[in-house]
């Protein structure tokens, strides 16, 4: 029986894509929901052309645990956080324990916390002069990303390098490996 993935996405959905597209083509697992806190968020024209069932949450919907039991509903193997830019409350962290998983646009611990995403990690990288960057797939706790680390995968930051050149290159990154990790974790959940 196939696994079944709840996404969380804010943005315009190309890893929720990526993962989609690569159970799709193994079978090994289903998006059953995907939920955004922005209701013109590119990830739901996705989530309405591959058929899969979308929810628009606010802050206080989000914050609210009647929410537990509507993910609870899509009996998740895993929530997965891609490009999902709110702070998981502690409630929903502990009613999925272990269950969680996020990507980072860089090498974590360096580049994370409040404000550190996309294109503010890209430029902060840069702006340091890193020879290289990458992603971490990690754990969802209540401290923005702190858990434990799953998965890195490394790119150089070449010379003459901007934001939007080091974002492709890291865009590339996710998209392969981030299906694959998630792919690891559920080969290993009992």
């Amino acid at each position: 029986m196939a696994h079944s993935l709840i996404i969380f996405a804010s943005g315009r959905g190309s890893n929720a894509q990526a993962i989609i597209d690569y159970f799709k083509g193994n079978g090994k697992a289903t998006v059953s929901l995907i939920v955004s806190n922005k209701p013109d968020a590119g990830v739901l024209d996705i989530a309405r052309a591959e058929g899969i069932p979308s929810l628009v949450v606010d802050r206080a919907q989000f914050n609210d645990v009647a929410l537990v039991a509507k993910l609870r509903e899509h009996k998740p193997s895993l929530i997965v956080l891609a490009g999902f830019l709110w702070k998981i409350p502690e409630h929903l962290v502990q009613a999925f324990p272990d269950s969680m998983v996020n990507i980072h646009p860089a090498l974590l611990p360096r580049y994370g916390g409040k404000g550190m995403y996309g294109h503010h990690v890209h430029n902060a990288v840069v702006a340091a002069g890193e020879t290289e960057s990458g992603i971490t797939v990690h754990y969802v706790n209540e401290v923005y990303d702190s858990g434990n680390i799953i998965l890195q995968a490394r790119c150089k930051v070449v010379p003459g390098d901007n934001a939007d050149a080091l974002a492709a290159r890291i865009h590339r990154l996710e998209h392969y490996y981030f299906p694959r990790a998630i792919e690891f974790l559920l080969d290993n959940i009992n």
